[in-house]
Protein backbone atom coordinates (compact mmCIF):
# COMPACT_ATOMS: atom_id res chain seq x y z
CA UNK A 1 0.00 0.00 0.00
CA UNK A 2 2.90 2.30 0.48
CA UNK A 3 3.72 1.88 -3.33
CA UNK A 4 0.59 1.17 -4.89
CA UNK A 5 -1.73 3.20 -3.04
CA UNK A 6 -4.85 1.77 -0.76
CA UNK A 7 -7.09 1.59 -3.95
CA UNK A 8 -5.99 -1.14 -6.02
CA UNK A 9 -4.52 -3.21 -3.56
CA UNK A 10 -7.54 -3.59 -0.99
CA UNK A 11 -10.10 -4.04 -4.02
CA UNK A 12 -8.10 -7.04 -4.52
CA UNK A 13 -7.68 -8.07 -1.01
CA UNK A 14 -11.73 -8.13 -1.18
CA UNK A 15 -11.38 -10.51 -3.94
CA UNK A 16 -9.66 -13.02 -2.40
CA UNK A 17 -11.54 -12.76 0.85
CA UNK A 18 -14.72 -13.40 -1.83
CA UNK A 19 -13.06 -16.45 -3.98
CA UNK A 20 -11.93 -17.90 -0.18
CA UNK A 21 -15.63 -18.03 0.82
CA UNK A 22 -16.42 -19.67 -2.22
CA UNK A 23 -13.83 -21.98 -2.39
CA UNK A 24 -14.95 -23.27 1.60
CA UNK A 25 -18.53 -23.52 0.09
CA UNK A 26 -17.07 -26.11 -2.72
CA UNK A 27 -14.99 -27.57 0.26
CA UNK A 28 -15.21 -31.76 0.01
CA UNK A 29 -11.40 -32.61 0.52
CA UNK A 30 -8.88 -31.45 2.55
CA UNK A 31 -6.90 -29.89 -0.03
CA UNK A 32 -9.63 -27.71 -1.29
CA UNK A 33 -10.26 -26.89 3.22
CA UNK A 34 -6.25 -25.74 2.69
CA UNK A 35 -6.64 -23.64 -0.92
CA UNK A 36 -9.56 -21.50 1.18
CA UNK A 37 -7.64 -20.98 4.09
CA UNK A 38 -4.74 -19.71 2.04
CA UNK A 39 -7.15 -17.65 0.12
CA UNK A 40 -8.75 -16.05 2.31
CA UNK A 41 -5.86 -15.33 4.49
CA UNK A 42 -4.50 -13.70 1.42
CA UNK A 43 -6.93 -11.30 1.35
CA UNK A 44 -7.57 -11.00 5.10
CA UNK A 45 -4.31 -9.81 5.50
CA UNK A 46 -4.55 -6.57 4.13
CA UNK A 47 -7.94 -6.17 6.15
CA UNK A 48 -6.65 -4.73 9.57
CA UNK A 49 -3.77 -2.98 8.23
CA UNK A 50 -5.31 -1.35 5.50
CA UNK A 51 -8.09 0.14 6.97
CA UNK A 52 -5.89 1.82 9.38
CA UNK A 53 -4.02 2.99 6.38
CA UNK A 54 -6.90 4.37 4.48
CA UNK A 55 -7.44 6.45 8.33
CA UNK A 56 -3.87 7.30 8.00
CA UNK A 57 -4.32 8.78 4.35
CA UNK A 58 -7.60 10.90 4.81
CA UNK A 59 -7.73 11.99 8.64
CA UNK A 60 -5.28 14.01 9.99
CA UNK A 61 -1.70 12.51 11.28
CA UNK A 62 -3.13 13.00 15.31
CA UNK A 63 -6.08 11.02 14.19
CA UNK A 64 -4.32 7.95 13.12
CA UNK A 65 -3.75 6.18 16.59
CA UNK A 66 -7.95 7.05 17.29
CA UNK A 67 -8.82 5.87 13.50
CA UNK A 68 -7.01 2.54 14.04
CA UNK A 69 -8.10 2.19 17.60
CA UNK A 70 -11.94 2.38 15.96
CA UNK A 71 -10.82 0.22 13.09
CA UNK A 72 -10.04 -2.55 15.74
CA UNK A 73 -13.08 -1.85 17.87
CA UNK A 74 -15.11 -2.88 15.06
CA UNK A 75 -13.14 -5.96 14.23
CA UNK A 76 -13.29 -7.10 18.19
CA UNK A 77 -17.16 -6.30 17.86
CA UNK A 78 -17.75 -8.54 14.76
CA UNK A 79 -15.57 -11.34 16.64
CA UNK A 80 -17.81 -11.17 19.63
CA UNK A 81 -20.82 -11.37 17.93
CA UNK A 82 -19.89 -13.04 14.78
CA UNK A 83 -20.18 -16.27 16.73
CA UNK A 84 -23.39 -16.55 18.19
CA UNK A 85 -24.97 -15.30 14.90
CA UNK A 86 -23.16 -17.72 12.99
CA UNK A 87 -24.35 -20.36 15.32
CA UNK A 88 -27.89 -19.25 15.21
CA UNK A 89 -28.37 -18.70 10.94
CA UNK A 90 -26.50 -22.55 10.79
CA UNK A 91 -30.35 -23.41 12.06
CA UNK A 92 -31.37 -21.84 9.08
CA UNK A 93 -29.60 -22.94 6.60
CA UNK A 94 -26.88 -25.16 5.24
CA UNK A 95 -23.18 -24.00 5.71
CA UNK A 96 -22.52 -23.92 2.52
CA UNK A 97 -25.53 -21.45 1.81
CA UNK A 98 -24.17 -19.46 4.61
CA UNK A 99 -20.78 -19.39 3.45
CA UNK A 100 -22.39 -18.85 -0.64
CA UNK A 101 -23.84 -15.63 1.33
CA UNK A 102 -21.31 -14.37 2.52
CA UNK A 103 -19.25 -14.77 -1.06
CA UNK A 104 -22.30 -13.37 -2.82
CA UNK A 105 -21.86 -10.15 -0.02
CA UNK A 106 -18.12 -10.10 -0.48
CA UNK A 107 -19.18 -9.02 -4.62
CA UNK A 108 -20.96 -6.67 -3.50
CA UNK A 109 -17.94 -4.96 -1.71
CA UNK A 110 -15.46 -5.58 -4.49
CA UNK A 111 -17.68 -3.13 -6.32
CA UNK A 112 -18.04 -0.88 -3.67
CA UNK A 113 -14.26 -0.96 -2.94
CA UNK A 114 -13.58 -0.41 -7.14
CA UNK A 115 -16.14 2.56 -7.19
CA UNK A 116 -16.02 4.32 -3.91
CA UNK A 117 -12.04 3.96 -2.16
CA UNK A 118 -10.01 6.55 -3.31
CA UNK A 119 -6.03 7.93 -2.69
CA UNK A 120 -5.71 11.42 -1.67
CA UNK A 121 -5.51 13.95 -4.54
CA UNK A 122 -1.99 15.88 -3.89
CA UNK A 123 -0.89 18.59 -4.47
CA UNK A 124 1.17 20.13 -7.53
CA UNK A 125 4.38 19.84 -5.63
CA UNK A 126 3.66 16.58 -3.95
CA UNK A 127 2.62 15.53 -7.39
CA UNK A 128 5.91 16.49 -9.09
CA UNK A 129 7.48 15.20 -5.75
CA UNK A 130 5.72 11.60 -6.08
CA UNK A 131 6.38 11.63 -10.09
CA UNK A 132 10.37 11.51 -9.26
CA UNK A 133 10.09 9.12 -7.11
CA UNK A 134 8.10 7.07 -9.10
CA UNK A 135 11.13 7.27 -11.33
CA UNK A 136 13.84 6.66 -8.76
CA UNK A 137 12.17 3.51 -7.38
CA UNK A 138 13.62 -0.17 -7.55
CA UNK A 139 12.20 -2.80 -7.78
CA UNK A 140 9.23 -4.19 -6.27
CA UNK A 141 10.77 -6.69 -4.05
CA UNK A 142 13.44 -4.78 -3.25
CA UNK A 143 11.69 -2.25 -2.01
CA UNK A 144 9.76 -3.75 0.26
CA UNK A 145 12.62 -5.41 1.61
CA UNK A 146 14.18 -1.71 1.90
CA UNK A 147 11.36 -0.35 3.76
CA UNK A 148 10.71 -3.38 6.15
CA UNK A 149 14.40 -2.70 7.11
CA UNK A 150 14.20 1.16 7.69
CA UNK A 151 11.84 0.01 10.11
CA UNK A 152 12.94 -2.18 11.98
CA UNK A 153 16.07 0.14 12.02
CA UNK A 154 13.83 1.83 14.18
CA UNK A 155 13.94 1.15 18.14
CA UNK A 156 10.52 2.76 18.36
CA UNK A 157 9.25 0.47 15.94
CA UNK A 158 10.78 -2.62 17.59
CA UNK A 159 10.02 -2.15 21.15
CA UNK A 160 6.22 -1.02 20.00
CA UNK A 161 5.92 -3.99 18.17
CA UNK A 162 7.27 -6.34 20.85
CA UNK A 163 5.18 -4.45 23.52
CA UNK A 164 1.31 -4.67 21.53
CA UNK A 165 2.73 -8.30 19.90
CA UNK A 166 2.58 -9.64 23.61
CA UNK A 167 -0.33 -7.56 24.67
CA UNK A 168 -2.64 -9.01 21.55
CA UNK A 169 -1.25 -12.45 21.40
CA UNK A 170 -1.86 -12.82 25.02
CA UNK A 171 -5.47 -11.89 24.89
CA UNK A 172 -6.00 -13.76 21.35
CA UNK A 173 -4.65 -16.95 23.46
CA UNK A 174 -6.54 -16.44 26.24
CA UNK A 175 -10.24 -15.35 25.40
CA UNK A 176 -9.89 -17.89 22.33
CA UNK A 177 -8.40 -20.90 23.53
CA UNK A 178 -6.90 -21.26 27.23
CA UNK A 179 -9.09 -19.31 29.38
CA UNK A 180 -12.33 -21.47 28.20
CA UNK A 181 -9.73 -23.93 28.81
CA UNK A 182 -8.96 -22.83 32.15
CA UNK A 183 -12.55 -23.00 33.37
CA UNK A 184 -13.88 -25.88 32.10
CA UNK A 185 -10.70 -27.45 34.52
CA UNK A 186 -12.45 -25.44 37.42
CA UNK A 187 -15.98 -27.48 36.49
CA UNK A 188 -17.48 -24.89 34.75
CA UNK A 189 -20.15 -25.89 32.08
CA UNK A 190 -18.56 -25.95 28.60
CA UNK A 191 -20.88 -23.37 26.53
CA UNK A 192 -19.08 -20.85 29.47
CA UNK A 193 -16.08 -20.95 26.79
CA UNK A 194 -18.31 -18.84 24.31
CA UNK A 195 -19.27 -16.11 26.42
CA UNK A 196 -15.54 -15.98 27.55
CA UNK A 197 -14.36 -15.61 24.27
CA UNK A 198 -16.91 -12.59 23.65
CA UNK A 199 -16.37 -11.18 26.64
CA UNK A 200 -12.41 -10.77 25.84
CA UNK A 201 -13.11 -9.25 22.71
CA UNK A 202 -15.63 -6.65 23.75
CA UNK A 203 -13.32 -5.85 26.22
CA UNK A 204 -10.94 -4.85 23.53
CA UNK A 205 -13.58 -3.27 21.70
CA UNK A 206 -13.52 -0.82 24.81
CA UNK A 207 -10.40 -1.12 25.04
CA UNK A 208 -8.76 -0.20 21.64
CA UNK A 209 -9.79 3.38 20.93
CA UNK A 210 -10.46 4.20 24.84
CA UNK A 211 -6.39 4.11 25.15
CA UNK A 212 -5.42 5.92 22.22
CA UNK A 213 -8.59 8.69 23.34
CA UNK A 214 -6.68 8.64 26.92
CA UNK A 215 -3.25 8.88 25.35
CA UNK A 216 -4.35 11.94 23.50
CA UNK A 217 -5.44 13.38 26.06
CA UNK A 218 -2.54 13.04 28.52
CA UNK A 219 -0.17 14.12 25.38
CA UNK A 220 1.61 10.68 26.37
CA UNK A 221 1.94 7.52 24.82
CA UNK A 222 4.70 5.69 26.60
CA UNK A 223 2.71 5.58 30.30
CA UNK A 224 -0.76 4.24 29.46
CA UNK A 225 0.95 1.72 26.94
CA UNK A 226 3.19 0.36 29.88
CA UNK A 227 0.09 0.60 32.36
CA UNK A 228 -2.40 -1.07 30.28
CA UNK A 229 -0.09 -4.07 29.49
CA UNK A 230 0.80 -4.34 33.53
CA UNK A 231 -2.63 -3.89 34.37
CA UNK A 232 -3.43 -6.97 31.69
CA UNK A 233 -0.68 -9.18 33.27
CA UNK A 234 -2.88 -9.05 36.92
CA UNK A 235 -5.83 -9.80 35.02
CA UNK A 236 -4.46 -12.34 33.20
CA UNK A 237 -2.79 -14.04 36.22
CA UNK A 238 -6.14 -13.57 38.07
CA UNK A 239 -7.73 -15.83 34.97
CA UNK A 240 -4.98 -18.57 35.56
CA UNK A 241 -4.06 -18.65 39.23
CA UNK A 242 -7.42 -17.79 41.54
CA UNK A 243 -7.65 -21.04 43.38
CA UNK A 244 -11.25 -21.13 43.16
CA UNK A 245 -13.46 -19.02 40.81
CA UNK A 246 -16.89 -18.12 40.20
CA UNK A 247 -18.53 -17.73 36.64
CA UNK A 248 -19.38 -13.83 37.07
CA UNK A 249 -15.87 -13.61 38.38
CA UNK A 250 -14.35 -15.27 35.43
CA UNK A 251 -16.67 -13.17 32.86
CA UNK A 252 -15.60 -9.82 34.47
CA UNK A 253 -11.87 -11.06 33.99
CA UNK A 254 -12.09 -11.44 31.03
CA UNK A 255 -13.59 -8.85 30.25
CA UNK A 256 -10.40 -6.86 31.68
CA UNK A 257 -8.50 -9.09 29.92
CA UNK A 258 -9.57 -8.16 26.29
CA UNK A 259 -9.85 -4.17 27.87
CA UNK A 260 -6.24 -3.61 29.09
CA UNK A 261 -4.74 -5.71 25.90
CA UNK A 262 -6.42 -2.35 24.04
CA UNK A 263 -3.10 -0.59 25.09
CA UNK A 264 -1.79 -2.56 22.27
CA UNK A 265 -2.97 -0.26 19.82
CA UNK A 266 -0.69 2.19 20.80
CA UNK A 267 1.73 0.31 19.58
CA UNK A 268 0.77 0.75 16.08
CA UNK A 269 0.41 4.68 17.46
CA UNK A 270 3.62 5.43 18.22
CA UNK A 271 4.89 2.77 15.33
CA UNK A 272 2.94 5.19 12.88
CA UNK A 273 4.32 8.46 14.67
CA UNK A 274 7.77 7.28 14.60
CA UNK A 275 8.35 6.88 10.48
CA UNK A 276 7.86 8.94 7.57
CA UNK A 277 4.65 9.12 5.92
CA UNK A 278 5.69 6.77 3.03
CA UNK A 279 7.07 3.48 5.72
CA UNK A 280 3.56 4.11 8.08
CA UNK A 281 1.58 0.84 5.79
CA UNK A 282 5.30 -1.04 6.40
CA UNK A 283 5.47 0.32 10.68
CA UNK A 284 1.62 -1.27 10.70
CA UNK A 285 2.36 -4.44 9.08
CA UNK A 286 5.53 -5.38 11.40
CA UNK A 287 3.45 -4.62 14.48
CA UNK A 288 0.49 -6.23 13.20
CA UNK A 289 2.51 -9.13 11.97
CA UNK A 290 4.07 -9.33 15.37
CA UNK A 291 0.72 -9.57 17.01
CA UNK A 292 -0.35 -12.46 15.09
CA UNK A 293 3.03 -14.79 15.23
CA UNK A 294 3.24 -14.03 19.37
CA UNK A 295 -0.60 -14.86 19.52
CA UNK A 296 0.17 -18.46 17.09
CA UNK A 297 3.31 -19.42 19.68
CA UNK A 298 0.99 -18.23 22.60
CA UNK A 299 -1.66 -21.01 21.53
CA UNK A 300 0.60 -23.55 20.37
CA UNK A 301 3.81 -23.70 22.89
CA UNK A 302 1.79 -24.02 26.00
CA UNK A 303 -0.07 -26.95 25.03
CA UNK A 304 3.22 -28.64 24.36
CA UNK A 305 3.78 -28.18 27.90
CA UNK A 306 0.34 -30.23 28.91
CA UNK A 307 -0.10 -33.53 29.29
CA UNK A 308 -3.13 -35.56 27.85
CA UNK A 309 -5.81 -34.96 30.67
CA UNK A 310 -3.55 -31.80 32.53
CA UNK A 311 -5.03 -30.77 35.93
CA UNK A 312 -5.82 -27.56 37.12
CA UNK A 313 -2.39 -26.63 38.70
CA UNK A 314 -0.87 -28.01 35.43
CA UNK A 315 -2.44 -25.37 33.36
CA UNK A 316 -0.94 -22.72 35.90
CA UNK A 317 2.80 -23.95 35.41
CA UNK A 318 2.12 -23.77 31.01
CA UNK A 319 0.53 -20.54 31.38
CA UNK A 320 3.22 -18.83 33.46
CA UNK A 321 4.98 -17.79 30.43
CA UNK A 322 2.22 -14.94 29.45
CA UNK A 323 2.15 -12.81 32.56
CA UNK A 324 5.86 -12.54 32.45
CA UNK A 325 5.99 -11.88 28.54
CA UNK A 326 3.68 -9.00 29.32
CA UNK A 327 5.50 -8.03 32.50
CA UNK A 328 8.97 -7.48 29.63
CA UNK A 329 6.76 -6.25 26.98
CA UNK A 330 5.98 -2.94 29.70
CA UNK A 331 9.51 -3.17 30.63
CA UNK A 332 10.02 -2.70 26.62
CA UNK A 333 7.32 0.22 27.09
CA UNK A 334 9.57 2.04 29.09
CA UNK A 335 12.28 2.84 26.52
CA UNK A 336 10.05 4.05 23.68
CA UNK A 337 10.75 7.31 22.39
CA UNK A 338 7.57 9.14 23.09
CA UNK A 339 5.53 10.59 20.10
CA UNK A 340 2.82 12.06 22.22
CA UNK A 341 1.65 15.36 20.68
CA UNK A 342 -1.17 17.94 22.33
CA UNK A 343 -4.23 17.99 20.15
CA UNK A 344 -6.45 20.44 20.01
Amino acid sequence: MDRFGSRPLLTIAVAFVTAGAFLYAQTTSMATLIAAQVVLAIGSAFGFVGAGYLGGQWFPAARYGLMFGLVQCLASLGSAFGQPIISWQLTQVSWQQLLNGFGAAGVLLIVLFALLVRNPSPGPETLAQTTAAKAARPPLLSSIFRDLGACFRNRNVVLSAALAGVSFGSMLAMGVLWGPRIMEARGAETSLGAILTAMSWLGLAVGAPLFNVLSDHWNNRRIPAVVGVLLQAVAVALLIYLPSETNSVSVVTMFCVGLFSGAHMLGFTVAGESVPGKLVGSSAAIVNGICFIIGGLLQAVPGKLLSQSPALADYGHALLIMPILLVLGALAGLFIKDTGTRTA
